[in-house]
């Protein structure tokens, strides 16, 4: 495992046989890299309607709401409908493009999810795409690989509130505590820490400031089920 920067104490030797009780994984950005989908679908759409959309805007997106999205794409660069229209048409043109190009899995994505299932601790998919888009990229999954999806259309208060953290724990009946949640957005990990699941940052497009008890780190490439333990064992014994 890449030595991560976490303000948590040392585990223990007893403590890092602790395994999570589950795991929940964001979606665009922390399992698929997919966040270069959506700026290009939101350049096309200010694009059809004669506006710029740069690359800061593009960056400001980043772990939002979609019908936030949507909002500053209607107010900014004159795309026309309602917010939820909108949204609508960028979350179909990224399933498209997402079913027609595969999946981008982030490094050790995989691999992860996979070990996790051999050892029977479940995995639950949080994310602020709508159901539609996740289909596209669960399609590419064996069945059951996630034992829960919450998408950004299935909550009443998205990411960074801890709502979506809170309901995938209350459907898989788990202890939100004894969770670990994986993300790579500043509103992600607002979202995960508020709801008490220990937090590990996997840095893609915007930076991530070390914060006491997160764990960040550059790659889930080798990360493995023992190292996931530990930063649930060293969670709990600083909560």
């Amino acid at each position: 495992m890449p030595t991560p920067r976490s303000a948590a104490a040392p585990v223990s030797t007893a403590e890092s046989r602790t395994a999570p009780a589950a795991v929940l994984w964001d979606m665009d950005g922390t399992l698929v890299d997919s966040e270069p989908y959506w700026m290009a679908t939101e350049r096309e759409l200010a694009h059809e309607q004669g506006a710029t959309w740069t690359d800061e805007q593009a960056l400001a997106m980043v772990g939002q709401e979609i019908t936030q999205t949507a909002r500053s794409l209607r107010e900014q660069a004159g795309v026309p409908g309602t917010d939820e229209e909108i949204a609508e048409r960028l979350v179909n043109r990224v399933a498209d493009r997402i079913r027609a190009n595969g999946p981008p899995w982030r490094p050790g994505a995989r691999e992860l999810l996979d070990e996790l299932s051999a050892a029977g601790i479940p995995s639950a998919l949080v994310t602020m795409s709508y159901r539609e888009m996740a289909q596209a990229v669960l399609e590419s999954l064996p069945a059951g690989t996630f034992a829960v999806v919450v998408t950004g259309d299935e909550v009443t208060r998205g990411k960074p509130h801890p709502e979506p953290y809170l309901t995938a724990a209350r459907l898989l009946d788990v202890d939100i505590r004894r969770c670990v949640a994986i993300e790579d957005s500043i509103p992600g990990v607002a979202s995960a820490e508020a709801s008490g699941a220990a937090t590990i940052a996997v840095p893609l497009m915007v930076d991530i400031p070390p914060a006491p008890g997160r764990t960040l780190l550059p790659s889930l490439a080798g990360v493995t089920v023992a190292d996931l333990s530990r930063v649930a064992a060293a969670h709990l014994d600083t909560h």
